[in-house]
């Protein structure tokens, strides 16, 4: 499978952060995320493991109430139903991953 981005529609979130979908298939899923300085990705749990890397920017990431500075090269990984949210400190752009795929992305 191959995902060119003219075939990618972005999201705008209710925090003002972009979303687009890089592609997934039924055990993984791959989402960039376009963050701009004090959007917000609010504390919140799901049954999906989650890999946050950091491409671009500087965050606040918290995950089970642990919060730690990241930056590009860096990042998180959250187990099923595990609190985790994070602050974006500056413009940037996170890539995260999910196992399995998340369904309520792409309803």
């Amino acid at each position: 499978m191959f995902v060119k981005e003219k075939d990618c529609t972005p999201v705008t979130l209710e925090n003002g952060a972009v979303r687009t979908i890089k592609g997934y298939i039924n055990d993984m899923m791959v989402v960039e995320l376009k963050w701009q300085k004090g959007q917000e990705g609010a504390v919140h749990s799901h049954p999906h493991r989650q890999c946050g890397y950091i491409i671009s920017g500087t965050y606040e990431a918290n995950v089970n109430g642990e919060k730690q500075i990241l930056g590009p090269g860096e990042c998180f990984y959250v187990e099923a139903d595990v609190p985790h949210g994070l602050l974006a400190l500056e413009d940037g752009v996170t890539l995260d991953i999910f196992t399995p795929y998340r369904e309520d992305f792409v309803k």
